[in-house]
């Protein structure tokens, strides 16, 4: 099988040919692709790619949340982890196949009732660098559009993005735009509110989110389980974006009853802004901090690739 695209975690050569691991991700889904470059971190000593194509099947694959690739590997014989990256709402998660083993991002300290789908609960995946930079500027905003009403997103990124980039800006000097897709409407949305040294905007498939947080001083974030895990990781402040489509709402309420995680409408909150240390994370209880989930499912990766199943 030819290697088409290597993930930057590639493994190291040794004295006996590296057990391979495919990983898949939705990469216009935030949680998804979040995900499968936490845990690629902790693959160093297996060679990870992102496309085969040809003869040889990979040893193992991680596939997170596209069950049609996950039933499509387990056809050819190839053991699967499949994750389920975000958060489903009041809804089940689709189930994959019941010859994957799944795994779930669910932090322990979230609330339910939680849908049942079969999976095992990870703890949170969090970025294998969890220090920040000691000298950290300007806002990351990192916005998601997964699963959100057309309307919707169109309304918020014509009214709040706007004066949230802007009030972003004036109180931090510059502001890293990040979103999942649909770049075109937050394009039209930051246009001119700054030079090209004031406002950045990135597809989060084309940068290192978790690199860009280690940077940033302040932290705007839509509700997702990937951005939580990033602030919690980090001990770091973080304030919600206005909740979009019923997933987003569904995950901001279930946080609102564990965490003080502020929401910000207009970025004219003075004291979210100014906020500094751990943010929410300090009243959490510590048996429920678990931050090993990247590990965990690193590790049963590795497994099924030098014993598959």
């Amino acid at each position: 099988m030819a290697v088409l695209s290597p993930e930057p975690h590639g493994g190291r050569a040794g004295a006996l040919p590296p057990r391979r691991v495919l990983l898949v991700s939705r990469d216009a889904e935030l949680d998804s692709l979040l995900a499968r470059h936490r845990i690629a971190a902790h693959l160093g000593e297996l060679t990870t790619v992102r496309v085969v194509s040809g003869g040889a099947l990979p040893d193992a694959a991680l596939v997170c949340d596209d069950e049609a690739a996950t039933e499509r590997l387990l056809e050819l014989g190839v053991p699967v982890v499949h994750l389920t990256s975000g958060h489903s709402g009041a809804a089940p998660s689709p189930a994959p196949d019941g010859r994957a083993l799944h795994r779930l991002h669910r932090p322990g300290w979230l609330p339910g009732p939680w849908p049942g789908s079969g999976g095992r609960p990870t703890g949170i995946l969090a970025p294998a660098r969890l220090t920040g930079n000691r000298t950290r500027a300007g806002t990351l905003l990192l916005l998601s559009s997964w699963g959100v009403p057309g309307d919707e997103f169109g309304g918020f990124t014509a009214g709040p993005l706007r004066a949230l980039v802007r009030a972003a800006v004036r109180r931090t000097g510059r502001c890293e735009v990040v979103c999942d897709t649909r770049l075109a409407p937050v394009r039209t949305a930051v246009e001119g509110l700054a030079g090209p040294e004031g406002v950045r905007l990135s597809r989060a498939a084309d940068v290192d989110v978790d690199a860009l947080h280690a940077t940033a001083a302040v932290f705007l974030a839509s509700p997702t389980l990937g951005a939580l895990a990033l602030a919690q990781a980090r001990r770091a402040p973080v304030m919600f974006l206005p909740p979009l489509g019923p997933v987003q709402r569904d995950l901001a309420e279930r946080v609102a009853r564990a965490v003080p995680v502020p929401v910000t409408t207009d970025g004219e909150d003075a004291s979210s802004w100014g906020s500094r240390g751990e943010g929410p994370w300090a009243a959490l209880d510590p048996d429920l901090d678990d931050l090993r989930g990247a590990q965990r499912v690193a590790r049963s990766l590795r497994q099924l690739s030098l014993a598959p199943m």
